[in-house]
């Protein structure tokens, strides 16, 4: 794996070669190119619970899923309007993702804040897959700029405009940044752990937390970066 220091920025296929998986390193920057899917919790039951096909198209049209939930109306005359494209968190997918790499065959997983290096290892490894995450929590204006057509919507009556799977036509589509790549490291947990050695030397010397963080722990041990 290349030096964390000497980070690249990749333009990428939504459709791409195991070999230019290979080449991406935690820490690279990633803008894509082609199609992609927003598919969540509402697909994931539809699909992997229920035992509903996928959309034929997406065999021939894209290994990008996103967990997104879109800014998007459609018009009375059938148009669709897709002002910004939001990542929700991934780590509330982890039940489903390694049944959903079995059946959709994505490379790419889109979201955000990342999966555990244990997901990437147990499923994204074997389905030699890897995940992209956002870059902090308020692109989605930014990542509608790289949307260039909606080729579609399914499942929007039964699941809603939020939960349905749209197929977007993207450019230039990004940042993101490779949280997970093909040997299951992952940049977060690579990254919190340095963080996390020096947090006792941070907090010497202060009193100890009056509230406890998040309601759950006071413990400085847990503190989320």
């Amino acid at each position: 794996m290349a030096s964390s220091e000497k980070f690249k920025q990749v333009r990428l296929s939504t459709e791409p070669s195991r070999e230019a998986l290979e080449e991406l390193n935690i820490g690279d920057v990633v803008y894509l190119d082609g199609t992609v899917y927003t598919a969540r919790e509402g697909v994931y039951k539809r699909v992997i619970e229920e035992g509903n096909p996928l959309p034929p198209e997406l065999d021939s049209a894209s290994a990008a899923n996103f967990h997104c939930s879109p800014a998007a109306t459609i018009t009375e005359a059938g148009e669709y309007n897709m002002g910004a494209v939001t990542a929700t968190a991934s780590f509330r997918f982890s039940k489903w993702i390694g049944q959903w790499l079995e059946k959709s065959q994505s490379k790419l997983i889109l979201g955000k804040g990342g999966m555990s290096s244990e997901d990437y290892k147990k499923h994204f490894v074997p389905h030699g897959a890897v995940y992209l995450t956002t870059v902090g929590y308020g692109p989605g204006a930014l990542l509608g700029r790289g949307v260039t057509k909606v080729e579609n919507v399914h499942w929007r009556d039964e699941l809603g405009l939020a939960q349905a799977m749209w197929v977007i036509k993207v450019e230039n589509f990004g940042p993101f940044i490779v949280d997970g790549d093909m040997q299951g490291n992952s940049l977060f947990e690579r990254e919190n752990e340095k963080i996390s050695a020096g947090l006792d030397k941070v907090y010497e010397g202060t009193r100890p937390a009056v509230l406890k963080r998040f309601g759950e722990t006071d413990d400085r041990g847990d503190e989320v970066i």
